[in-house]
């Protein structure tokens, strides 16, 4: 084998590995794994949040104050999930990659520094989905619909 051969094939395998790590294969039929209609999952999401996400992003979902300025350590504050917040210009795949793996994953930017940590290991892929499907289920209607459209349209 030469070695062009060699090093064509480790870049493939390279950038095969980062494509397994930033699109999940965690994935429902529906192609998201939201499932906001879902009380069961949904009832398992609020818990997850309460437990894990809460104590940064608000029991109400609020967020942190300030949450679109850099803080003294020149991060970013726990932005809100309700309305009022960015989430729901996510899709369901980003806002999962960024829960399981990470901001810098997310972005590609090991030296990234945030205080959302990542939560592979922590949380199973049900249990992330779930939390995403509680955040989502609290959304007013034309929120979830507009999300909903974009989901359909990634």
């Amino acid at each position: 084998m030469t070695r062009s051969v060699v090093l064509a094939a480790t870049a493939v395998a390279a950038l095969m590995a980062i494509a397994w790590v930033l699109w999940p294969a965690a994935t429902s039929a529906q192609g998201t794994g939201l499932r906001p209609g879902d009380e069961s999952v949904v009832s398992l999401g609020r818990e997850v949040y309460a437990a894990e996400c809460a104590a940064c992003h608000g029991a109400g979902l609020e967020g942190q104050e300030n949450w679109r300025q850099r803080d003294a350590e020149g991060r970013m504050p726990a932005p809100p999930h309700d309305a009022t917040g960015h989430t729901w210009h996510h899709d369901g795949e980003t806002s999962f990659a960024l829960t399981k793996y990470g901001v810098a994953a997310l972005i590609g930017d090991p030296t990234y520094q945030s205080n959302m940590p990542a939560y592979e290991g922590v949380l199973s892929d049900a249990e992330i989905w779930a939390v995403l499907s509680y955040i989502k289920s609290t959304w007013p209607a034309d929120i979830r619909e507009r999300h909903d459209l974009m989901e359909e349209n990634r």
